[in-house]
This record gives structure tokens, C-alpha cells and sequence, in this order.
């Protein structure tokens, strides 16, 4: 009877609920000011310090006006600018809220349509180009907010860019030139063109 009366008065009291709860509870509030307080403010702290630009959304500026980012895509559709490729994001085109492509297979006689219309509406504004319009002129991306097109879709539209605004067409080439940017290694991907910033600097160039 003394043997058992000894290991009863030697077992460990049974744990509680709250013996299980009060250690979860302080673990939640740790981990959520760690990865949702000091962590975010943190790294903000640093990118906005050492990448200020992409951190603030790479932002383009026009004499401290916010013209746009150079990570989404702007409707230009007068004739003194460089055109980006189409966007299918719903209620305006570039619309950063909505991104998106059209969902419509290349069986689609859709989008057929959509792209022979856009090549008639090209080949009208551009009379002194070549009748073969670059690809990504026609066709809308996944995400429906490039900002990019390619070189050779930049130098298409040279000439009607170099009519409208009075200047040569080596005028306009070199500022396609000048804003070509071409991966670190040709097998990740083709140049292009920022269409933004290069209508940016076309802005701030004077006719002959």
C-alpha cells in the first residue's frame, strides 16, 4: 500500500487547456510581429534604402511630375508616338487593377478578327512602312501591361514618328537605339524597347 501511495504523489499533475493554450497563444503573437512587423519594415527599411528607385515602383518623372513606371505599359495612340503592344485588360487598356490577357485561343475567330483590324489600323497610321507588321504590334500579352516592345517593332514605326514631329529618321533611330536594353545573355531573351521612356525622350527632342 506504501509503494502505490509513493508513485500516485510523485506523478505529474495532468495538463490543462490552458497549459496547451497559453504556449500557442504567445508563439502566434511572436511569429506575427516577427514575420508581419519587423520582417515587412525590415526589408522595406533596406530596398529603400540601397534600390530607392525600384522600391518606389520605378517611377518616371518629368521635371518632378510622375509621368508613369516603367514596369506598365500607357495607351499612346497619337501619331507623334511610339505604340506599345495592344492590352486586353477589361474597362481601359493598361489597366494595372485588372490584369490579364483576352483568354481567346488561336482557333478564335475573335481574335483573328482583333488582329486583322489592328493590322489595318497600323499599316494606315505607318503608310511608309513595311506592309509586314511586327507580331508583337498585333497581339496582346498575358499580363496585358507590358511596357516593352521589340527593336524591330520600336524602328517599324521610325518613320511616322520622324514625319509628325519634323524630325530625320536618324534622329528617331538613335533614340531607339539609345533606349534599347538587351538581356546579359542573348539566349534569356530578345532587346527591347521601353515605350514610355522612350517616348520620354522623344519629348525632349527638337526638331531640325
Amino acid at each position: 500500500m506504501s509503494v502505490l501511495r509513493t508513485q500516485s504523489a510523485n506523478q505529474a499533475p495532468a495538463p490543462t487547456r490552458m497549459s496547451y493554450l497559453r504556449p500557442a497563444i504567445v508563439m502566434t503573437v511572436l511569429l506575427t510581429l516577427a514575420t508581419g512587423v519587423v520582417y515587412p519594415f525590415v526589408t522595406t527599411g533596406i530596398s529603400t534604402a540601397v534600390f530607392n528607385y525600384r522600391a518606389e515602383g520605378s517611377l518616371i518623372r518629368d521635371n518632378g511630375v510622375i509621368v508613369g513606371s516603367e514596369l506598365i505599359g500607357q495607351n499612346f495612340t497619337r501619331d507623334n508616338y511610339f505604340w506599345g503592344r495592344p492590352s486586353a485588360t477589361s474597362d481601359t487598356p493598361y489597366n494595372p487593377m485588372a490584369s490579364g490577357g483576352s483568354n481567346m485561343a488561336v482557333s478564335n475567330p475573335a481574335l483573328d478578327k482583333a488582329v486583322a483590324d489592328r493590322v489595318a489600323a497600323l499599316r494606315k497610321a505607318n503608310p511608309q512602312s513595311s506592309p509586314q507588321v511586327p507580331v508583337d504590334l498585333v497581339t496582346a500579352s498575358g499580363s496585358g501591361l507590358d511596357p516593352q516592345i521589340s527593336v524591330e517593332a520600336a524602328q517599324w514605326q521610325a518613320q511616322r514618328i520622324a514625319t509628325a514631329r519634323g524630325l530625320t529618321l536618324a534622329q528617331v533611330n538613335k533614340l531607339i537605339d539609345d533606349n534599347t536594353s538587351s538581356p546579359l545573355a542573348s539566349f534569356i531573351g530578345p532587346s527591347v524597347v521601353n515605350v514610355l521612356e522612350l517616348n520620354h525622350a522623344l519629348d525632349n527632342v527638337k526638331a531640325q
